[in-house]
């Protein structure tokens, strides 16, 4: 089992859900929306994820966050 936090695991469940049902990644603006943070506390959860390995993103490229986990390994969504 992936070694990830409550919280963590609940940005990973978002990212993996949101792509599936819009077609593209979310922005952190859209994480930000959901778990009513601020900007500074969702970018370092992004960076977090990435140096941890559970995600991968394209440096300078909006909305290309991507779990690196299979889905059977994600939490439900809250």
């Amino acid at each position: 089992m992936p070694e990830y936090t409550k919280k963590q695991g609940q940005y990973l469940a978002f990212i993996y859900n949101y792509t599936k049902i819009n077609g593209r990644p979310p922005a952190e603006a859209d994480m930000q929306r959901y778990f009513r943070v601020s900007p500074p506390t969702v970018h370092q959860m992004v960076l977090t994820l990435e140096k941890r390995g559970f995600i991968t993103r394209e440096p300078g490229k909006a909305r290309s966050i991507r779990v690196l986990l299979p889905p059977e390994e994600l939490p439900y969504l809250e």
